[in-house]
């Protein structure tokens, strides 16, 4: 089986769009990137990592319902796909799997 690559990005987006679930739309993850992550990211870096999930089959998309404080637009609400489940698996399986190669006395001078 192909090796699954995530970027950093894609992987935090990634995750984002999993733990929103009904709610995963581009303003909604970037707001949560920003709160969990204190990291600044625009609307336009998310919209474009999001496509770029797209294209690799990790996330999907549909249109959610108008709302009026949308000015009766509608909003793309993402979902994790089944190769972005296992695409997020396989990323925290290789970063454990780094995690315990570090031999404990130094994670603890660390203070993890």
């Amino acid at each position: 089986m192909k090796r699954v690559f995530l970027g950093e990005l894609e992987e935090v987006v990634l995750l984002t769009v999993a733990a929103l679930q009904e709610s995963a739309y581009c303003a909604s993850i970037t707001q949560t990137i920003d709160q969990q992550m204190a990291r600044s990211i625009s609307f336009p870096t998310v919209h474009t990592t999001l496509q770029r999930l797209t294209e690799k089959g990790f996330v999907s998309s549909q249109m959610g319902g108008a709302t009026a404080e949308r000015g009766g637009r509608q909003k793309r609400l993402f979902t994790v796909t089944l190769a972005g489940q296992r695409a997020l698996i396989e990323c925290r399986e290789v970063r454990s799997q780094l995690w315990r190669q570090i031999p404990p006395q130094i994670v603890q001078l660390w203070g993890a």
